[in-house]
């Protein structure tokens, strides 16, 4: 059920908490220090500035947020809009936070009430009159495993509407929850911990005999704790792993590690052993003057190895986007490793993730600009623009068009026309100057590109190259290695991100972040050598498609994902889904094409710097 995926299960009226959450642990002063810089933290940044504490007999604030379906967790709607017990005026909402208002959150006034530490045996909230077209209404719901959404004190609380009793593949009997069973843990003047339950013995059968009278209420238990509000996130996080299959997980990151280990020392082994056998012939042909013995391999290139390559002004502009990223990706990760991003901090993590993509937006200009100069580009105000404008055009336009089907299905999820604004504005404002002065500075301070091989004027033929040898089979060839190091991860990457389960595994996330980066460096290094020794030269885009093609292995394991992995479904959550997907692998196309063009760069700059050319 939701309540163990989401917390502690509380199976009778009288049970009580897990002892292990109010279990004192070692570690538990260095965390709660940790914790208090981290809420510090969040506190600044994300404006979270509540003081959470209250008297007995306090109101706690309760609100209401929304409702969908459990297996698509973008397609969710207004908690009223089914017939649930409400106030007088809907309409009004609590003011959502930036990355709440990204998320489509629809916070609303509720008419559940849980004073601070009142115990609240049984309570009516109120009577709702069901007629045919409700009830059918209901009934969809719970056919689809509609769960509904609430926040206590800003702890999300989830539960089911109902339930549904299949007796035949005809016959089906659902089953509307009528009663809830809160349960709150407490720590002195805090509140700690959230649950909710349905009283099993207390539903409304649905039939279609005429109108029904649904007679809803709830009841509310307090339990004292010692975990402290500082370590109250810790309880959000659910039991994604369990001891063994956290074991499992590490062994098998662990696995993967080693095997990328040995797999690039193995490539890097080889290629230098060839290189020095290369380096051994080229110098016996000069000492010996075989005069009559024509260069071959990648010596023979080297007046055409270091010649810009066609349509630079492009080529400049995903290097210096990709060279944002990597940065951005690295902050991202360094913020959660050290506990920023706390469970259900989903709204903190976007808010970050779009400040930093602003703040970030000088490096872009920077690099690009700086290796437009450097390739003699004179339109460098064109530059700029198509720097700040190759990854945030696209991205808008596929968020738009997903925010139109949100709309159209009127869902919680549709992004404000307000919130488009604010970020249009703080990209138009942060982002863009930003990519201006970084491209300026990057053309004042570019210094000459000094090949250390003079390039030709007339370009050299190249020979006909074998079909295995060509870019689409070496794309495939270089982007299966390094999604093979990842796509451990990625399940649970994607259980997280397009499920209801909260990732915390972040050093693992970090780890294997480096592996990425060194194997897409490592194979590119040793594909680019292959295609010099067939006196193909053209190694600038085919590097940078080389790298960046793992973003393509991960769009089509996604397509996996949603058909095989997962239990999503219609329209709807698949505009999302694919959506937004397209942009993430897009963007990880852009970083790790850059990684692996830096790495092919600085590889060939080393091996014909060390060769004696006419």
């Amino acid at each position: 059920g939701i309540n163990a995926e989401y917390g502690t299960a509380f199976k009778d009226k009288d049970s009580c908490p897990k002892q292990k959450i109010t279990k004192e642990t070692p570690n538990n002063e260095t965390r709660s220090s940790f914790s208090r810089i981290n809420t510090m933290f969040v506190a600044i940044v994300f404006g979270e500035g509540k003081d959470h504490r209250y008297s007995d007999g306090n109101e706690v604030p309760l609100y209401v947020n929304k409702i969908g379906p459990y297996s698509n967790p973008s397609e969710t709607y207004n908690y009223y809009s089914l017939p649930f017990c409400s106030p007088r005026d809907t309409s009004a909402q609590r003011k959502v936070s930036f990355g709440e208002a990204l998320e489509g959150a629809a916070i609303s006034s509720s008419l559940y009430k849980l004073p601070f530490k009142v115990q609240i045996p049984f309570k009516e909230l109120c009577s709702v009159s069901l007629n045919k077209t409700l009830i059918d209404k209901f009934k969809k719901a719970i056919e689809e495993y509609y769960y509904f959404e609430l926040l206590y004190d800003d702890i999300p609380v989830r539960g089911f509407i109902g339930t549904m009793n299949r007796e035949s593949d005809t016959s089906k009997r659902f089953f509307l929850f009528k009663h809830l069973v809160f349960t709150v843990l407490y720590n002195g003047d805090r509140v700690i911990y959230a649950n909710v339950t349905a009283d099993l013995r207390q539903v409304q059968e649905l039939k279609n005999e005429g109108d029904l009278i649904v007679d809803f209420s709830f009841s509310a238990r307090w339990a004292e704790t010692t975990v402290g509000f500082d370590d109250r996130v810790q309880l959000l996080t659910d039991n994604f792993f369990s001891a063994g299959e956290l074991e499992i997980h590490w062994l098998s990151i662990m696995n993967s590690f080693v095997l990328v280990i040995l797999l690039t020392g193995f490539i890097a082994i080889i290629i230098f052993r060839v290189l020095r056998s290369d380096y051994s012939r080229y110098n016996r042909a000069e000492e010996e003057e075989e005069g009559d013995q024509e260069d071959y391999g990648w010596k023979l290139v080297h007046g055409d190895v270091f010649r810009f390559p066609p349509y630079k002004m492009l080529f400049c502009s995903f290097v210096g986007n990709g060279a944002q990223f990597l940065c951005l990706t690295f902050f991202l990760l360094i913020l959660a490793v050290i506990g920023i991003f706390y469970p259900g901090s989903d709204a903190n993590m976007r808010s970050a993730a779009v400040a930093i993509y602003g703040l970030t937006a000088g490096i872009a200009g920077y690099v690009s600009s700086s290796f437009y100069k450097k390739m003699g580009g004179e339109q460098w105000a064109w530059n700029i623009i198509l720097t700040t404008t190759l990854f945030a055009v696209p991205f808008f336009i596929v968020a738009g068009v997903v925010n139109l089907f949100a709309g159209y299905h009127l869902t919680t999820t549709e992004i404000k026309a307000s919130v488009v604004f604010l970020v249009l504005v703080y990209w138009l404002l942060v982002g863009f100057p930003l990519t201006v002065i970084g491209g300026i500075a990057g053309k004042r301070l570019a210094s000459n590109f000094d090949a250390p091989v003079r390039t030709k004027i007339v370009p050299r033929e190249i020979p006909p190259i074998p079909w295995y040898r060509r870019a689409l089979m070496q794309m495939v060839m270089a982007g299966f290695l390094p999604f093979s190091a990842i796509y451990i991860e990625l399940y649970y990457i994607y259980a997280s991100v397009w499920g209801h389960a909260h990732y915390t595994l972040y050093g693992i996330l970090f780890l294997v972040f480096i592996i990425l980066i060194i194997v897409t460096a490592c194979i590119t290094i040793a594909l680019t050598y292959f295609q010099l020794s067939m006196e193909d030269y053209r190694w600038w885009w085919r590097s940078f498609l080389s790298g960046g093609s793992t973003g393509f292995f991960i769009y089509a394991y996604s397509v996996f994902y949603f058909f095989y992995r997962s239990r999503m479904s219609g329209s709807l959550q698949g505009a999302f889904f694919f959506g937004h997907m397209a942009s993430v692998c897009y963007f990880f196309f852009i970083m790790l094409g850059t990684v692996g063009f830096y790495s092919s760069l600085v590889f060939i700059r080393h091996i014909y710097k060390n060769l004696k050319c006419d």
